[in-house]
């Protein structure tokens, strides 16, 4: 009866996980040679994971990336396709989101960016972070809408609160003076007070071409290059072997 009734308390505070544990704990013979402090402590644990859990699972529903499996723990690396494994480690520790810093991955179709991109995106959830993933070409469709239908102002506020926004395929296409003025304003928000993840096949020193009008372009290099870790992928497409990265 007072299991019972502990049972449904915890169910009304919502200690769901806690509840499980509990029950773990009176069928597990070995739970009964620990302290209390130790069962409270493995109880405590049960829950805090669970609601971890599911904060992460809600930062990703919200992420929306196109690898959702990505993680720096399933990056390959192989003598033919190098990465910099203290980098990814430095990156790792969320430190660049703390200030504010970007990162841009540059190199050519199938080398990985895209993963590598959404693994540091799924870091960045782990530890906190909010994320929200877009591909450039799919951005621009929806600021064009935005534009349309009065929810611009709206949109841009949405993406300059995102703690880290990740811009995958940038510089497949030319540019319209729209798409160029719609650039700055999203970088400009995000300058010094937020993160952001680009993915390009394009080398960082075409980039002012590719964006074209010389005053826009500069504004936006500086922007987005000024506090930037760059990551050079290089290598055969990753497509053509079996190691799990895209773009």
């Amino acid at each position: 009866m007072l299991n019972g009734s502990t049972l449904e308390k915890l169910s009304a505070l919502r200690l769901h996980e806690m509840a499980t544990a509990w029950q773990d704990q009176q069928r597990i013979a070995d739970h009964a040679a620990l302290t209390f402090d130790e069962r409270f402590g493995l109880l405590v644990d049960a829950q805090w994971l669970g609601r971890e859990n599911r904060r992460l699972q809600r930062a990703l529903s919200e992420a929306r990336l196109r690898l959702a499996q990505a993680s720096l723990e399933a990056i390959e690396h192989r003598p033919q396709r190098p990465i910099d494994k203290a980098q990814l480690r430095q990156l790792a520790t969320g430190r660049w989101i703390a200030e504010h810093h970007n990162v841009v991955i540059t190199g050519p179709t199938g080398t990985g960016k895209t993963f590598v991109a959404c693994a540091l995106a799924h870091q960045a959830c782990r530890t906190g972070s909010r994320v929200l993933y877009r591909r450039v070409p799919r951005l621009f469709e929806e600021l064009t809408l935005a534009h349309a239908d009065g929810s611009y102002t709206r949109l841009l506020a949405r993406f300059a609160r995102t703690d880290v926004l990740v811009l995958d395929d940038w510089g497949l296409a030319p540019l319209r003076d729209q798409d160029r003025r719609d650039l700055l304003e999203i970088f400009d928000d995000r300058y010094g007070a937020r993160s952001t993840i680009l993915t390009s096949q394009l080398e960082v020193e075409h980039w002012h071409d590719q964006l074209g009008e010389a005053t826009v372009a500069d504004a936006i290099c500086d922007r987005l290059l000024h506090n930037a870790h760059r990551i050079a992928l290089t290598g055969p497409s990753w497509r053509k072997g079996d190691a799990p990265l895209d773009a």
